[in-house]
């Protein structure tokens, strides 16, 4: 330290040691934008506004979600990776954006293990097979199996667009049970219900929420939740392995990322406090009457099971040759 006394060499030091954690403790200094990479009324979309007026209450500073929805999420994935790691600038998507992209696409434009730094898996749903019971008269899981199997290229499955979780569990399934099902894109998941609804399509994997309605009313038929447990929204469905699929626990999913690049203490204050509004009780309760499971878990375990998903779906999108440009 040329020119620099021994008193201040220290002061500088100490100075500098204590930037960070100041830092940190006064998150966040300035509005937190919260990018959703779909239209408003979606699952990251719930997921956001379920985090940004109570975290903008507990930490003193607007929170805003700014829906920036293009190209299945890769325009705000784009945004957040050039965004400064600071923690004003963080994303709410979903399995698509922080997952399946990065499977599916040649080039997303992104890495997400690389640009982003987890935050936390916020909330899971699963996926639900159902089928139209006027037009697919089966009752349970072989049954199902046993007429797919007996309509080779005459059964259609309806989703919410092409590399959606629903299509890709779709795949997973027909792999390991032989049967063959085509897949009929829809524009979103509700309009992929509806063609159900009518009849164009006998069989899906569907949103839990998006499915309870119709089920309840007996206009379809629920055969398996793609979770470890039953729903309490749909407790007389049975698990795939109560069904007789063993290790088909699926799931869609909404999380929380931030640029790379952000200090390891900012990163777990952030967590903690987003994790913190997911579960209170009454923020909880209302997410999970609309089909979806808290989880709020820390950067490292969400980053855990984020490469864990990506290299699952990667081996389903390669073995169904699924490639999107």
């Amino acid at each position: 330290m040329a020119g620099i006394t021994r008193r201040q060499g220290m002061g500088l030091v100490a100075g500098l040691m204590a930037t960070p954690s100041l830092a940190q403790g006064a998150w966040p200094t300035r509005p937190v934008t919260l990018l959703v990479p779909f239209a408003p009324g979606g699952a990251s979309d719930i997921a956001a506004r379920a985090i940004n007026t109570r975290l903008s209450e507990r930490r003193g500073q607007p929170v805003v979600v700014e829906n920036r929805p293009g190209a299945n999420g890769q325009l705000a994935a784009r945004l957040l990776m050039r965004a400064a790691p600071d923690g004003h600038t963080l994303m709410v998507g979903s399995i698509g954006a922080f997952a399946l992209n990065a499977v599916l696409y040649r080039n997303p434009g992104y890495d997400p293990l690389v640009d982003f730094a987890p935050v936390t898996l916020a909330v899971t749903t699963p996926n639900v097979l159902v089928v139209n019971p006027s037009v697919a008269p089966v009752r349970n899981l072989p049954e199902l199996i046993a007429w797919m199997k007996a309509r080779p290229g005459q059964v259609f499955h309806a989703t919410s667009g092409i590399g959606s979780s629903p299509h890709l569990t779709m795949e997973l399934f027909t792999q390991l049970t032989g049967t063959e099902a085509t897949h009929v894109p829809s524009r979103g998941g509700a309009t992929a219900v509806m063609d159900q609804l009518a009849g164009t399509v006998q069989v899906s994997f569907q949103g839990l929420g998006s499915i309870i309605g119709p089920v309840r009313e007996g206009r379809l038929r629920a055969l398996l939740v793609t979770a470890a447990e039953r729903s309490p929204l749909l407790p007389e469905v049975p698990t795939a392995a109560e069904a007789g699929l063993p290790d088909f626990n699926v799931s869609s999913w909404q999380a929380v990322m931030g640029p790379a690049g952000i200090p390891a203490a900012l990163l777990e204050t952030i967590s903690a406090e987003i994790a913190a509004v997911l579960k209170e009780p009454s923020n909880a309760a209302t997410l999970e009457a609309g089909g979806y499971t808290v989880v709020a878990n820390s950067p490292a375990a969400y980053g855990a099971f984020q490469r864990a998903e990506i290299a699952r779906w990667r081996r389903v999108a390669q073995a169904a040759n699924i490639v999107l440009d």
